[in-house]
């Protein structure tokens, strides 16, 4: 996974769908992983978003794997 900084608001990474090295916006968020709503307070988990700028698709990764 590449992280070169850009000049740009973003980081350049390769891009499946678009095949080729593009400008990628990164976030990180919590996602809740129970579908029990009594759980959904004690299992939201981090997540790498990452949305292609030219072709808008958007790849998750979950950051922490306990």
């Amino acid at each position: 996974m590449a992280t070169q900084p850009s000049d740009l608001d973003g980081v350049t990474e390769g891009c499946s769908e678009c095949a080729r090295e593009t400008l990628h916006k990164v976030r990180v968020e919590l996602r809740t992983e129970s579908s029990k709503p009594e759980n959904a307070e004690f299992s939201r988990e981090p997540y790498r978003v990452s949305t292609c700028m030219e072709c808008q698709t958007e790849t998750t990764q979950r950051m922490n794997n306990a």
